[in-house]
Order: C-alpha cells, then sequence, then structure tokens
C-alpha cells in the first residue's frame, strides 16, 4: 500500500506543470504572456477552422464553434498544459464522407460516439503504446508536419495580388527580428498587427480572413442528433467514429510528445487521451465536428509565443468566440498574408534541421534515415499523419527484426568427453522467428559424432518458432541417431520450452 501511495505521490510531482495555473495568474509577467499567446492562437484559428469545415462538407461555423468548446474544454480537462486542441484537417477529411453521405445529424452522432471511444480506449491504456514509436518516426512526424504546414500555405501564395509578397516578407521580419529586442509582446501579434495596420492604412487590396467565409453573429446552441438508435445507423458511423478516434489520438499523443520534447516537462497522456475524447463529446453536443490537438497552433503558442499552462489554451478559446461573434467585422480585415507569415515561420521552428546536417546524417545508421524518410514521405503523400506514423513504425520494426536477427550466433567445437567424440554448440543471442527461422542450417547433422551438446546459457528463447527449431535440431539428430542434450536454459527458457516442446517441430 505504501508503494502505490509513494508512486502516486511521484507521478503527480512529475505532471506538475511548471510554472502552475496559479503561479501564473499571480504573477503579471507570466499572465500576460499566457494571454497574448491565447490571443495569437485564436487569430491563426479562424482562417484553418473555416478551411476545415469546407473539407468536411459542413458551414463555417461548425468548424469555429467546435474549435472554441475543445479549446475551452481540453483547458481542464487535457494532459498536456499549453497545447492546443480544435477542429482540424486530418479529422476533417476522415468524417467528411458522413456529411456528404448521411447528412448533418449522422454527422454529429459520429463525433459524438469517437469522443466515447477516445474514452474507452484511454481506460484500456493506449497512451502507453507510445512507447513504442522510435525516435526516428518522431522525427519523420514533426519534419512532416513542418512540410504540411507550408503546403498549407501555398494557396494563399499562388494568383494573389503582388503585395501579398512584401506584406509576408514584412510579417517574416517582424517575426526574426522582434525576439532579439523584446519578448514581452509575443512576435507574431505584433506582426499581424502591424500587416492589418498596413493594409487598412494604405488600402490595399489583398485576400482577407472574410474572404474564406462568413463568420457567425450568435453563440452556439445544443444540438441533439436525430438519428435512429438501431443497429443500421452503428454500422454507418462506427468505422468512421472508431478511425476518427484513433487518428485523433494518434495526432494528439504525438503533439504532446513533441510539447514535452520543446518545454523539457512531463505530460499524462492518459488523462490527454480521455480529455480529447471529452472535448470531442462536448464538441458534438453544440453541433461541432470535433478535432484533436493541432500542431501548428501549439508551436505558435508554446515555441513561438512562449506559454508553458492551460491559461493560454482557455484564452484561445475565449478570445476565439469574442472574435468570431462580437468582433468579426474586425477579424474579417486581416490579411491572410499576415497569419500565413506566421505559419511559415512556425513551419521554420518546427523542421528539425539538425536531422538533415550531412554530419547528422553521416553518423546516424542508414535504417533510422530511411524510416524518417519513409515517415516524411507517407505523411507528406496521404496528407495523414496517423498513417504516416503507422508505417514509419511498421518500418521501424522490420528494419530493428532484419538488425537483430543477425545477431544470433551458433559456435561448434568437437571435443573428448571420457575418451568419447562430443560435438560442443553454443548458442549466443536472442532466439525469435526471424533470428531462429535459420538456426536449423548450422548444425552438422551427418558429420557430427554420436553425442551433440546445445548450450543455451547465453541465449534466450521467446515464441514458439524457436522451440519448433528446436525440436526439428533434435529430431534431426536422432534421425541420423545421434543423442542430443540441451543444457543451460535459464528458468523462464526453461519453463517456456517444457510447455511447447513436443510436436512443433514435426513439420521440418
Amino acid at each position: 500500500m505504501g508503494v502505490t501511495t509513494s508512486t502516486t505521490v511521484e507521478d503527480r510531482k512529475r505532471y506538475r506543470p511548471e510554472p502552475s495555473v496559479r503561479t501564473a495568474l499571480k504573477t503579471p509577467r507570466l499572465l500576460t504572456r499566457e494571454a497574448l499567446a491565447g490571443l495569437v492562437v485564436a487569430l491563426a484559428l479562424i482562417p484553418e477552422a473555416i478551411s476545415f469545415s469546407i473539407i468536411a462538407g459542413v458551414d463555417p461555423k461548425v468548424g469555429l464553434f467546435s474549435s472554441f468548446i475543445m479549446a475551452i474544454t481540453i483547458a481542464f480537462v487535457g494532459g498536456r498544459p499549453a497545447m492546443i486542441t480544435a477542429a482540424t484537417g486530418a479529422i476533417a477529411l476522415v468524417i467528411a464522407p458522413v456529411a456528404r453521405d448521411h447528412g448533418m445529424d449522422y454527422f454529429i452522432a459520429t463525433v459524438l460516439l469517437a469522443g466515447l471511444l477516445q474514452i474507452v480506449l484511454a481506460v484500456f491504456g493506449v497512451a502507453k503504446l507510445m512507447r513504442f514509436i522510435p525516435r526516428s518516426v518522431m522525427v519523420g512526424f514533426v519534419n512532416a508536419l513542418a512540410i504540411l504546414i507550408f503546403m498549407a500555405q501555398v494557396p494563399e501564395l499562388l494568383g494573389v495580388p503582388w503585395m501579398v509578397y512584401p506584406l509576408i516578407a514584412i510579417g517574416l521580419l517582424i517575426m526574426v527580428f522582434m525576439p532579439k529586442i523584446t519578448k514581452v509582446v509575443p512576435a507574431p501579434l505584433v506582426s499581424i498587427i502591424v500587416v492589418t495596420a498596413a493594409v487598412v492604412v494604405f488600402a490595399i487590396n489583398v485576400p482577407a480572413v472574410g474572404d474564406k467565409g462568413e463568420l457567425p453573429r450568435s453563440l452556439p446552441e445544443l444540438f441533439i442528433p436525430n438519428v435512429p438508435l438501431t443497429f443500421e445507423t452503428l454500422t454507418i458511423i462506427a468505422p468512421y467514429a472508431l478511425a476518427m478516434a484513433l487518428v485523433g489520438l494518434m495526432e494528439s499523443l504525438m503533439t504532446a510528445k513533441l510539447v514535452d520534447d520543446v518545454t523539457d516537462t512531463h505530460s499524462n497522456k492518459t488523462r490527454e487521451s480521455w480529455g480529447q475524447g471529452v472535448a470531442n463529446i462536448a464538441s458534438g453536443i453544440f453541433g461541432g465536428m470535433g478535432g484533436c490537438a493541432m500542431i501548428g497552433q501549439t508551436m505558435i503558442n508554446v515555441k513561438a509565443s512562449g506559454a508553458r499552462t492551460r491559461i493560454s489554451t482557455f484564452l484561445a478559446g475565449v478570445f476565439l468566440l469574442i472574435l468570431i461573434v462580437a468582433l468579426g467585422d474586425i477579424v474579417a480585415i486581416i490579411p491572410m498574408a499576415a497569419l500565413v507569415a506566421v505559419m511559415i515561420m512556425v513551419s521554420v521552428g518546427t523542421f528539425d534541421w539538425h536531422s538533415i546536417r550531412p554530419s547528422t546524417l553521416k553518423r546516424m545508421p542508414k535504417s533510422e534515415t530511411t524510416v524518417m524518410v519513409v515517415t516524411v514521405a507517407v505523411v507528406v503523400a496521404t496528407h495523414n499523419l496517423a498513417i504516416g506514423v503507422v508505417v514509419g513504425v511498421f518500418v521501424a520494426s522490420v528494419m530493428f527484426v532484419r538488425r537483430v536477427a543477425h545477431f544470433v550466433t551458433v559456435k561448434r567445437e568437437v571435443m573428448e568427453h571420457f575418451g568419447e567424440e562430443r560435438a560442443y554448440y553454443t548458442v549466443v543471442g536472442e532466439l525469435f522467428f526471424a533470428s531462429s527461422n535459420d538456426l536449423t542450417t548450422q548444425f552438422e547433422y551427418a558429420q557430427d559424432p554420436g553425442q551433440v551438446v546445445v548450450d543455451m546459457t547465453q541465449s534466450h528463447i521467446w515464441d514458439a518458432s524457436t522451440v519448433a527449431a528446436l525440436d526439428a535440431i533434435v529430431t534431426k539428430y536422432e534421425q541420423h541417431g545421434k543423442a542430443v542434450e540441451l543444457i543451460g536454459m535459464n528458468e523462464y527458457t526453461t519453463a517456456f520450452h517444457t510447455r511447447l516442446t513436443g510436436g512443433l517441430g514435426a513439420g521440418h
């Protein structure tokens, strides 16, 4: 009982955010930083939420309200302080067919079911799977993310008035040089204000936020989907809900790990998992499209603006609602160039430039580099971070298995024992399906004397394939009229071999 309590206390200390919300509220400098960071994020959320609504095939207000509700909800229930959760492109792509083929009621029912599934997955420990994602996949994920963020800005750079380019350049220059002068006010916020002021003062005609879609004028209302509670309804929405739940969790947990690395702090991934589910259910209840952690906006909040607490996440949601409902006319005139400059800066800051330096590539094992490149290629090709991560983990696993398969060695000695010749084999390494498949080929069945000893002291049996291989070796020697003795097995290996031996090698 004492051990459990101690572990719980340690976990609480480990996940305790620094600075805490209480500290930030008592420190004007920290509170100002959190509030301004939230404002920058809110401004950056608007055009993306509208774009994702269009991808999902729903009204722009659906994405905007979803972003507002999810940001505020996750500020209380999430496990990663300062991370931004809102409507995302990955989720929009997954559930777009539901809105198109079955209508809004089924669409919202899918969001609600996805939230419920995320809570269930959290209870069953889905967050623990994060430990199986190798560093090379994580680097590939980050680099692919940076590329996707930049690619998302390309449409805003094509077929636009020439004045867009100098405005973006001004925004980038402000964000590069302002942090060297002062970090009191987030550089992205100053950039947005200066570029917007220039457009208004000089009456420059460039695309603005208002061109993306009409901003709502009222607060969100409760939305109870009118769908029959039947098995048929479940068969329609369940596949999309499960896909949404898995994609959302994967993207959110990967983002949480990225923020952990950026801030050198720990976060509670299990809490973040069920928190995402709660946020999606809250979003669905108010007619929102659901979502997950937003990597671009999170990087704006944490890296560009220096936010560290839940206050910034909460205020991002509050400011978003105020901006779209009360100040919609002002927000509508913000030039897209200002927000594109912010996202380009985020893209450059997110990319792991160290990973592609010639000196790094020269030192890094080729398998690690291959995994990173494959992850990047798949994500960029599919525009789906979850698919890229799954493929990356698969490739990393195959590479690992191939590498480990060559670590098993078999040494043979022929010696005299009480005047009788005996073949003595020493097996060294981890024995599992990849390494034990060619184990049977490393013994001299015909040439060996009548007595054979196989020493397993320096090896370990992990699966039934190895037991089958050992059975096959024994059988082959018996067919040659020779006796085999297996010695040196550790306790686990002995128990495992005893349980499975006999019959498994019959097919060899």
